[in-house]
């Protein structure tokens, strides 16, 4: 008797972040951060989308578009937070700093984050969607064919993509990010696997999720390679533009799919998601203990996994045990479970050793009674050849 498995999600998202961990749960979202004095640092905070009211949120498609811009926003926003504990507490204000904060009226860092995320995104538009093209059209004096074109022009950019990966993965400061982002994911796949989050079932988890980041960039890159197959323009210069004006339609597009990923796993679903999921192999690594811990902390600050267990898996942790004592509840929870499973199966077995039993006493009585006529039968026989011996001495004296 197997406790029973669930497919679908949590509901709850994360990125890492500088030295911890950001997780989001519906409009709440918590940031734990490991500062240089070796605490654990949890800011939690409300957070409204750029249409939260709207019903604009709810429409496949086009909500993908405001919660890509949404995440990119929230992103910066915990990036610069975590970053704030590794500051220079000796670096003084700047004159820019001062300008800003005088014209804005002490908005500077709202100001400076905001640009901030506008060149990120130009940047990111520059290298990903428009470098590609450039230099697909280089080859066009050599392949006339338009849509083997759209191909190698996605080759380049997904190229591009997996080099920029693991050329950063080489720094260090983005490999102990790429490790937090392991324990994001290790916290998630833990709980929506049934187990309790405690720091021993975290490190035993995956830490590839269908969710992730990753696996969105890289349906977005897929799908631009079939709208650009497909949606063409024969002025360069409105190439250019259709590219642009497509990412938005590029992100609706990736947010359902990968929304539908989190939720179903039949084997079209697999397939699609694996690229992506192999993907995170590079943008995810394995993290130590006191990660962990602090992926725990933020978990805990927006969701309440105890409830989640109990009422998608049956069972509960008491609130007030420790880590330790979490993880023996659930194991006993497990033994619990496993016993009854084997008690059932050996009552099962009594029954069908009993059945045998009475199929057999009665196979028994059945060759009893056909003994019986056997001999029966046989005494018959000698009666009968008895009289015949009778009838011949009979007229024998005659």
């Amino acid at each position: 008797m197997k406790r029973k498995k669930i497919c679908g999600s949590s509901g709850i998202g994360g990125q890492a972040v500088l030295e911890g961990v950001m997780m989001k749960n519906k409009d709440d979202y918590a940031v734990a951060v490991r500062k240089p004095d070796g605490e654990i640092e949890v800011e939690v905070e409300v957070y409204r989308g750029l249409l939260h009211d709207s019903g604009l949120t709810k429409v496949p498609f086009i909500r993908g578009v405001f919660n890509f811009a949404d995440s990119l926003r929230l992103g910066v926003k915990t990036l610069n937070y975590s970053a704030s504990f590794y500051e220079d507490e000796e670096a003084k204000e700047t004159k820019l700093d001062k300008a800003l904060n005088k014209v804005s009226g002490g908005r500077a860092e709202n100001i400076l984050m905001g640009i901030t995320t506008v060149i990120s995104i130009l940047l990111a538009v520059g290298i990903f969607i428009l470098l590609p093209y450039f230099l697909s059209s280089l080859l066009s004096g050599y392949v006339r064919n338009a849509s083997l074109l759209a191909i190698i022009e996605g080759v380049i950019r997904i190229v591009i993509f997996l080099a920029y990966v693991v050329g950063i993965s080489m720094m260090k400061d983005i490999h102990r990010l790429y490790q937090y982002h392991g324990a994001e994911h290790k916290c998630i796949n833990c709980i929506e696997k049934g187990h309790a989050l405690t720091v021993k079932n975290v490190m035993r988890s995956s830490r590839i999720h269908k969710r992730c980041g990753t696996s969105f960039l890289f349906f977005v890159m897929f799908v631009s390679i079939i709208l650009f197959f497909f949606i063409r323009v024969p002025n360069p210069a409105l190439k250019v533009l259709l590219r642009i004006a497509l990412i938005p339609v590029m992100a609706g597009i990736s947010y359902e799919i990968i929304r539908l990923a989190g939720r179903s796993d039949n084997i079209f679903i697999q397939l699609i998601s694996a690229p992506g999921m192999m993907l995170q192999r590079l943008t995810t690594k394995e993290p130590d203990e006191s990660m962990v811990e602090v992926a725990m902390r933020s978990v805990e600050a927006v969701f309440d996994w105890r409830t989640y267990l109990k009422e998608n898996f049956g069972y509960g942790v008491s609130e007030t045990a420790q880590p330790k004592e979490a993880a023996d509840q659930e194991e006993t929870g497990d033994e619990a479970v496993d016993m009854a499973g084997e008690v059932g199966e050996a009552a099962d077995a009594a029954v069908e050793i009993e059945a045998a039993t009475d199929a057999a006493g009665k196979a028994d009585e059945a060759a009893d009674t056909a003994g019986e006529i056997e001999a029966a039968a046989d005494a018959a026989g000698e009666m009968e050849e008895a009289a015949d011996d009778g009838e011949f001495y009979r007229k024998d004296g005659e």
